[in-house]
C-alpha cells in the first residue's frame, strides 16, 4: 500500500485555480522532491496535503482520506517543517522542539511522559543540540533556529515528513546539515519525505522521486533522474538549465 497517494488534487483561490488536476504518490523510503518556477504551485500543494489549505481532489495516508483524521491523530503521522518561523518568545530550545509531543498529549495539564522525554533527547542528539538546550530560541542564528524546528518534527516521530524548502535563506554549511539530518532520519524504516525545492542540484543529489510543476499542473512524475531531464527543465524554466548549472560549476576548475 502507498504511504500516501494524492488524486486530482486542485486549490482555488476565488476564481484562480493555482494547483489543476495534480496526483502523485510516496512509498516507503523514498523522498519526492517537488520542483519548478516559482508560482508554479509547489508550496500550495504541500500545503493542501497537510490540510493547511482547503481543496478538492483525494487525499489517501495509508489508504484512508486525510480528512476523515482527527488534527491530534494526523499529527501522529504527518510532521510539516514551513518555510519560516516568527519566533518572539523567549522559549528554551529544550522546549521548543518539546512542542513536537504535543500530539501524543494525553490532556492539558498532563506532563510528559518518560517516551516523550526519550523522543526529545534522541531529536537534540540528532540535529546537534544538546549544548544550546537551555538556550533561549531568540539568541539562535538563522541556521540553529531552522535545526530546532527540524528537531521538533524528529520528536513528534511522523511517518511522513513534508518540508517546504527547509533550507531557505540558509547558508551552505546549514543547507548541507539539514539535508544530512533528514537523509538520515529518512531511511529509518517506516518514513518517508516530501520536500519543495528550489535548488535542483539538491533535489537531485538527495531525491529518489521528483514531481515537476508549472502554472498549477504537473509536468512530469517518477524517479528524480527521469524526469529533471535536460529537455524538460529547458522547457519549465525558459532557458538551458543544464548548461547554466555546468557552467557555473566550471567557475570552480583551478581553484
Amino acid at each position: 500500500m502507498k504511504m500516501l497517494e494524492v488524486k486530482q488534487l486542485g486549490v482555488r483561490y476565488g476564481t484562480l485555480d493555482v494547483v489543476k488536476d495534480v496526483s502523485f504518490s510516496v512509498e516507503e523510503g523514498e523522498w519526492l522532491m517537488i520542483a519548478g518556477p516559482n508560482g508554479a504551485g509547489k508550496s500550495t500543494v504541500v500545503s493542501a496535503v497537510s490540510q493547511s489549505v482547503d481543496s478538492t481532489g483525494t487525499v489517501l495516508f495509508c489508504g484512508k482520506d486525510v480528512r476523515s483524521y482527527k488534527p491530534q491523530e494526523l499529527a501522529r503521522h504527518i510532521g510539516v517543517l514551513s518555510q519560516n518561523h516568527a519566533v518572539n518568545y523567549a522559549f528554551m530550545v529544550r522546549e521548543v522542539v518539546g512542542l513536537g509531543r504535543y500530539a501524543y498529549s494525553r490532556g492539558l495539564f498532563a506532563g510528559r511522559s518518560d517516551t516523550d522525554e526519550k523522543a526529545v533527547e534522541e531529536a537534540l542528539a540528532l540535529t546537534g543540540l544538546q549544548d544550546l538546550a537551555q538556550q533561549s530560541v531568540l539568541k539562535l542564528s538563522g541556521g540553529e533556529l531552522q535545526r530546532v524546528f527540524l528537531a521538533q518534527i524528529f520528536a513528534q516521530d511522523p511517518d511522513l515528513l513534508i518540508l517546504d524548502e527547509p533550507t531557505n535563506h540558509l547558508d551552505l554549511l546549514y543547507q548541507k546539515q539539514v539535508f544530512s539530518l533528514i537523509e538520515a532520519w529518512r531511511k529509518k524504516p517506516g518514513r518517508a519525505v516530501i520536500s519543495v525545492v528550489h535548488d535542483l542540484s539538491l533535489a537531485l543529489a538527495y531525491g529518489t522521486q521528483a514531481l515537476l510543476m508549472d502554472q498549477g499542473q504537473t509536468v512530469a512524475a517518477g524517479p528524480v533522474k527521469d524526469v529533471l531531464t535536460a529537455d524538460r527543465l529547458s522547457s519549465v524554466y525558459g532557458m538551458d538549465v543544464k548548461d547554466w548549472m555546468q557552467g557555473l560549476l566550471r567557475q570552480w576548475e583551478g581553484l
